[in-house]
């Protein structure tokens, strides 16, 4: 009798996020989606690039892209919450999972039309910056979004104005591109590359200069951005963007 009412709460369970999902995805204004969703996908083709390598500095391409990954992530986290912004998150690595799969089958069908080995590299990609990207990010994101989270509730006076907005974003930006950057390196660049890339490698001292120079040059970026982000989270407040799922989530909607 136990056993069935533990599986009739996981079902019920299950079909509560089914719906909370589906309401999500219809709320949320495409345009944040889709601009998350094709920073993730350039992030993981940026990251096959090493812009800038010496004894104490590596970045690679992937530095380009990613602050806007981690601004509408903040935007998200701080209208509809951080598990919301996790699902987001989630949806964007499974579609960089499938456009990488396409890209794949599509680098490996031949043709006499012309010389496409270059444009053939790129697409195929190669697998474990495939993974160190998702991993790193999946990690990264989920903090970030409850580390935004957190700290915006911290302005317990005004929570939704403008300074909150602002230090929340530093804060949570800063510390999830460290992770996002370090991770991603520690796994491609200490782990894989030494072993697939003929000896090329990046030391751990490397790893954390990377990842530190990174956050700092996108903690920049998220300062010169973070007004637009207030801009829209505040233009959505006033138009009841995504009024359903909120209330959903507060127990409104049965």
């Amino acid at each position: 009798m136990a056993k069935e009412k533990k599986q009739a709460r996981l079902i019920a369970l299950l079909a509560r996020e089914k719906r909370e999902t589906e309401i999500l995805l219809r709320s949320i204004p495409s345009i944040v989606v889709s601009l998350f969703v094709v920073s993730v996908i350039c992030m993981n083709l940026l990251a096959n690039k090493t812009l800038f390598q010496n004894d104490y500095i590596a970045l690679d391409g992937g530095i380009l892209i990613s602050w806007l990954s981690f601004m509408c992530m903040d935007i998200i986290t701080r209208y509809f919450g951080p598990k919301a912004s996790n699902k987001i998150a989630i949806l964007a690595c499974i579609i960089n999972l499938l456009t990488c799969l396409v890209f794949y089958i599509a680098s490996i069908i031949p043709s006499n039309a012309n010389d496409y080995t270059s444009l053939d590299t790129l697409l195929g990609g190669t697998w474990f910056i495939l993974l160190g990207s998702t991993v790193a990010f999946l990690v990264s994101a989920v903090i970030n979004n409850f580390l935004n989270y957190a700290v915006g509730k911290a302005f317990c006076e005004n929570p939704n104005g403008k300074t909150a907005y602002a230090v929340s974003a530093y804060i949570s930006t800063f510390i999830g591109q460290f992770l996002d950057n370090f991770i991603f390196s520690l796994i491609v660049f200490v782990f894989f590359a030494p072993k697939f890339w003929d000896g090329f490698c990046w030391t751990p001292l490397q790893c954390a200069m990377c990842a530190l120079t990174g956050a700092v040059a996108e903690l920049l970026m998220e300062i010169v951005f973070s007004p637009f982000g207030y801009k829209i989270v505040t233009k959505w407040r006033e138009h009841d963007v995504g009024v359903e799922y909120l209330d959903f989530v507060k127990g409104e909607v049965k």
